[in-house]
């Protein structure tokens, strides 16, 4: 299983983006470098969601956004680590709309369930496979700071 390692403000700040949303669902990218078993992230784009038929339980990352976040990549000389977004009301686990909208292999995909305005679990599954015919998401355990948390699982005690 990969491990995707999160700093505890970047965790804390992709669920207050969730939060800050509701209840309409947030997206962003996660930068970071590659470790042997998953991902470090060290930092977080908060990005708007560009759907306007249903921004409640879809969303979209700008075409604009995904440049300028390539951008603060390079700059930052880090990688695009993944995705993520909230599941207002919803279970944060991924649907068949996320796994058809998916496209970074390799990448961690970060949802966040956010229950009436407040962020419940954060789950993390890695987007694997060789192509669009094959891929599939697996669950990835999520460490904060140096607390390992199985995703999907129960969330850490904020310090």
């Amino acid at each position: 299983m990969s491990t995707l390692r999160l700093p505890l403000a970047v965790y804390e700040q992709i669920r207050s983006h969730g939060e800050r949303t509701y209840p309409d669902e947030c997206c962003g990218a996660l930068l970071g470098h590659p470790t042997l078993d998953g991902w470090q992230v060290e930092a977080v784009v908060e990005t708007g969601n560009s759907r306007t038929d249903s921004p409640r339980n879809r969303f979209r990352i700008p075409p604009l956004d995904l440049v300028k976040i390539a951008q603060e990549a390079h700059r930052l000389e880090l990688e695009i680590a993944g995705f993520y977004h909230s599941h207002p009301d919803h279970p944060a686990d991924w649907s068949q709309i996320d796994l058809a909208e998916a496209h970074w292999i390799g990448c961690s995909f970060v949802i966040t369930s956010v229950v009436q305005g407040k962020a419940a679990q954060t789950s993390s599954f890695l987007l694997t496979g060789s192509s669009e015919e094959d891929k599939r998401f697996e669950p990835e355990t999520i460490q904060i700071g140096e607390k390992l948390v199985n995703s999907p699982a129960t969330q850490p005690e904020r310090a």
